[in-house]
């Protein structure tokens, strides 16, 4: 089975990923009013929860530079290749699973540009999981010479 993946597919996610990390205090701020929910922790857990916050806006931030600098290198067919792009894919697959399993509960506030931001935003996590699916699919058919 052979397929390629082509440079600006990668890429593309890239600039998605570093769009996500620039967007996600606006979407915390103004969707979700998060730090009016914050400050009714404890301080301590405040802080804990402004870290993970910051944490999976560095993880973005940081997945977008690689897919954009070092895109020959995610297709290396490397055992590198193969746990960076494994990691990324379980990361954003997580994501999207979570999405599904948890957040219809939740109601997003009824502005139109929330409700379309909100497909917009799904959408780029189901192209961010299948990218690096579909990445760590090609290296390891490489690596292991599955073809």
């Amino acid at each position: 089975m052979k397929f390629y993946i082509p440079n600006w597919l990668i890429i593309t996610a890239g600039i998605g990923q570093i769009f996500t990390a620039l967007i996600y205090p606006y979407i915390r701020h103004k969707v979700f009013d998060w730090y009016t929910d914050v400050k009714q922790l404890k301080p301590l857990n405040q802080e804990i929860a402004k870290t993970y916050g910051r944490y999976i806006q560095g993880l973005n931030f940081s997945f977008g530079l690689i897919a954009i600098l070092l895109t020959s290198h995610l297709k290396e067919q490397s055992e590198l290749a193969i746990a960076l792009t494994g990691l990324i894919a379980a990361y954003w697959v997580g994501k999207v699973a979570t999405q599904i399993a948890y957040y219809p509960m939740y109601e997003i506030p009824k502005k139109k540009i929330f409700k379309i931001g909100s497909y917009v935003m799904n959408c780029l996590f189901v192209l961010f999981a299948t990218v690096y699916t579909l990445l760590l699919i090609y290296n390891c058919i490489g690596f292991f010479n599955l073809s």
